[in-house]
C-alpha cells in the first residue's frame, strides 16, 4: 500500500471525529447550558530521511524529508465562556452569571447513583405520594442540596426566590418559608471532566490514575465561599455556540475531507497501473 493511502486514511477517520463535534455543537446550539466543544489535532509520528546529505541549498527548514502519516485528533475542549441569558420568568428557571460553576444533579448508576455536574438549570418539583416533593431537572433527576443529597420539602408550595448565593426559599400559603442551599460546585480544571450525556459532565472514573484529585479539579461552594456563586432567577443561560464559526469549520472540514478521500483515489489508481504493467 501507497505511504499516500496511509496518511489519507489516517487523516480521514480523524476528520470524521471533527465533522461528528461540529454536528453535535449545532444540534445544540438551542440547548441552556450547553457548552461548544473544539477538536484540536496534532501531527502523528513522522519518519525522517536523510537522503539530501549532497544538495548544498540553503534552506531555512532542517536538510533532509520528513514524511509525515497524517494527524489524529489530541484534545476535544470546551470552551467554557458564559453564555447569554435568557428571561423566562419562572420561578424554578436558574442561570449562572459567572464561570466554571455547575449544579449538581444525582444521576442513577448501576444499583447506585453519582454526581454529575450541569449548568442547564430548569427545574421541576417531582410528587412523591407521601405529601413530599422533591426538586428534579428536566430529565426527572434529583438536584442536590449542599450536603450532597436529594431535596424534599411538603407539598402545596406557593411559590420559590432564589438568594444570589444560591439559596432556594420555598414559601407557603401560612407564610412559612423553607430555606435549601443548592449544591454548587467550581471547577478548576474543567477540561479534566468527562463528558457523560447532553449537558452532564462527571469526574473521571480513574482520577488517580491522571494523577489528580477531586480537590484539585473542582471545590464544592460552601460556607463563606457562597458568597462567590452567581445565580439569577427566572432566567436560563443559552448555549455559548457561535454558529457562524461552526458553519466556517464545517465548510472547511469538509474540504480536507474531500481533499484527503482525493488523495485515497489516486493512490488506489497508481496502484491499478502499477499491477495493470505486465
Amino acid at each position: 500500500m501507497l505511504r499516500t493511502m496511509v496518511t489519507a486514511t489516517n487523516t480521514l477517520t480523524q476528520l470524521q471525529t471533527k465533522l461528528d463535534t461540529i454536528s453535535d455543537n449545532l444540534a445544540n446550539s438551542n440547548t441552556h447550558g450547553y457548552k461548544t466543544k473544539d477538536a484540536q489535532f496534532s501531527e502523528l509520528l513522522y519518519q525522517q530521511y536523510n537522503n539530501d546529505k549532497l544538495d548544498k541549498t540553503l534552506r531555512q527548514s532542517p536538510v533532509g524529508i520528513r514524511y509525515g502519516v497524517g494527524a489524529h485528533v489530541s484534545l476535544i475542549q470546551a470552551n467554557q465562556k458564559q453564555g447569554s441569558l435568557q428571561q423566562t420568568d419562572r420561578d424554578l428557571d436558574f442561570a449562572f452569571t459567572k464561570e466554571n460553576q455547575y449544579f449538581n444533579i444525582l444521576m442513577p448508576d448501576g444499583d447506585g447513583q453519582r454526581t454529575v455536574y450541569t449548568r442547564q438549570g430548569d427545574f421541576y418539583v417531582s410528587p412523591m405520594g407521601n405529601g413530599q416533593m422533591m426538586l428534579v431537572n428536566g430529565d426527572g433527576h434529583p438536584v442536590a442540596d449542599s450536603d450532597g443529597e436529594a431535596i424534599y420539602f411538603p407539598d402545596f408550595a406557593t411559590g420559590f426566590t432564589l438568594s444570589p448565593n444560591g439559596r432556594l426559599n420555598i414559601e407557603y400559603p401560612d407564610g412559612d418559608v423553607i430555606a435549601v442551599d443548592l449544591a454548587v460546585s467550581e471547577l478548576q480544571k474543567p477540561q479534566v471532566m468527562e463528558h457523560v450525556s447532553g449537558t452532564y459532565i462527571g469526574l473521571p472514573t480513574d482520577l488517580a490514575g491522571l494523577g489528580y484529585t477531586q480537590a484539585d479539579i473542582l471545590t464544592d461552594l460552601q460556607g463563606a465561599n457562597r458568597g462567590d456563586i452567581g445565580l439569577s432567577n427566572q432566567k436560563l443561560e443559552m448555549s455559548n455556540v457561535d454558529m457562524s464559526k461552526e458553519m466556517t469549520d464545517l465548510i472547511a472540514t469538509q474540504r480536507s475531507y474531500q481533499f484527503n478521500s482525493r488523495a485515497v483515489t489516486l493512490a488506489d489508481q497508481m496502484l491499478g497501473l502499477i499491477n495493470g504493467i505486465r
